[in-house]
């Protein structure tokens, strides 16, 4: 029988009544794994562990890894599984916010709130930091301890080699850097494209991830797929948002960035008000891909309201 009005009435007027706890629990339990992944060998790589730990502890919304836990939990996954291939899809996504930051891409100081991995070191030790953070993703994916079953790990190895590289994030990226020095803006088709490649084939993944856990085939994961193709898109339309109309202290990172550079953004192509409607419109078509789930599903529609709320 459904729940009442009364009932469902916390968690959807207040996401955060839900996610809140969730985002904390899932936070405390990617730092402890880290913790334990890279503790310090004791010889002369130190400096590369430190290096790697200050990029992807303390720090961050680790929203990546509950959209895996999120995911999962539909098909009853484990846990533990579930939390390393989280810590994984972290992985990537912080090696790619290594280099972004350092000076031959957005060159910027700050990250997380604190310094960048450049900055806090030194430029060489930020390259390899993100290198060794990628190369740790799959060692994750690939070992026996995330799930027994050789291909159930080699899905998630390909998944997560698509979702990161050229057909991706990296390849979304190279889009990125050619949008600053082309002569002629991107429309915005293409910033649509652009940000699907750099910021939604990761989420992407998130949710597949779960899929793949819960051996869901291909063709039973359209509702999943649909949900996150229509979060990137908001996730990404929120950050322009708060480049624009955010602080810079409740971000963690510098803001305004963006209209600087004369970089064509959803909200410089489709202006403040229509890119706020835009993006609340993706999460309201997010959750209806999820009517075919019952209340298991209700922390993914409390990350979908979050991704227009969030401050940072």
């Amino acid at each position: 029988m459904p729940a009442n009005d009364d009932e469902q009435a916390p968690d959807a007027q207040d996401p955060r009544a839900l996610l809140n706890p969730a985002l904390g629990a899932v936070a405390s339990a990617i730092d402890a794994l880290f913790d334990r992944l890279l503790a310090l060998p004791g010889d002369p790589r130190d400096t590369l562990y430190k290096a790697m730990r200050h990029a992807a502890m303390d720090g961050g919304k680790r929203l990546r890894p509950l959209l895996v836990q999120a995911s999962a939990a539909l098909f009853h996954v484990d846990q533990e599984a579930a939390l390393r291939v989280g810590a994984a899809v972290e992985a990537v996504h912080v090696y790619s916010l290594v280099h972004d930051d350092l000076p031959c891409m957005d060159d910027d100081d700050m990250r997380r709130g604190k310094p960048t991995v450049h900055k806090a070191y030194d430029e060489a030790s930020a390259v390899l930091a993100g290198d060794g953070l990628q190369a740790l993703a799959f060692e994750i994916l690939s070992d026996e301890a995330t799930d027994g079953d050789p291909f159930v790990r080699a899905e998630l190895v390909l998944a997560l080699a698509r979702a990161a590289g050229i057909s991706g994030m990296v390849g979304g990226q190279a889009m990125d850097l050619a949008a600053e020095s082309s002569a002629q803006a991107f429309d915005l088709p293409t910033i649509t494209r652009l940000q699907q490649l750099k910021t939604g084939a990761l989420i992407g993944f998130c949710l597949e991830a779960g899929a793949i856990l819960g051996r869901v085939p291909p063709e039973g994961r359209g509702p999943l797929r649909g949900y996150a193709r229509d979060i990137g898109l908001a996730f990404q339309i929120a950050d322009d948002i708060l480049d624009v109309a955010g602080d810079a202290a409740a971000a963690g990172k510098a803001v305004g960035k963006d209209d600087a550079a004369g970089k064509a953004t959803f909200v410089s192509l489709m202006g403040l008000e229509r890119a706020r409607e835009q993006a609340a419109l993706l999460v309201e078509q997010a959750v209806g891909h999820l009517n075919a789930y019952g209340r298991e599903a209700d922390l993914l529609r409390a990350i979908a309201y979050y991704i227009v709320e969030r401050d940072r």
